[in-house]
């Protein structure tokens, strides 16, 4: 019998990939605290972008605060991720 390994992330994932507001918020928060992941601010802020955008309201609170702490370089960056995995999905 073949045996799967899921981690919270593999499952947060799947969530997200359908669009699920709540399931990109957690994608954000595990890239903001290093949860399974490494800390990767620009990815979190693309998450929390994305959550944002599709009505999660405590994700724009984390995103702005996020953003203080980021380079002006490292948003556009997130946010260019944010509008590449929104054309894909």
């Amino acid at each position: 019998m073949a045996r799967f390994e899921f981690t919270s992330l593999n499952i947060v994932e799947s969530a997200a990939a359908g669009g699920a507001p709540d399931a990109l918020f957690e994608l954000g928060l595990m890239y903001c605290a290093g949860r399974e992941v490494e800390v990767d601010f620009v990815t979190a802020h693309k998450w929390f972008n994305i959550a944002a955008l599709r009505g999660n309201t405590e994700a724009k609170r984390y995103r702005s605060e996020l953003a203080a702490e980021m380079s002006r370089v490292q948003v556009a960056r997130a946010q260019k991720l944010a509008r590449e995995w929104i054309a894909r999905h």
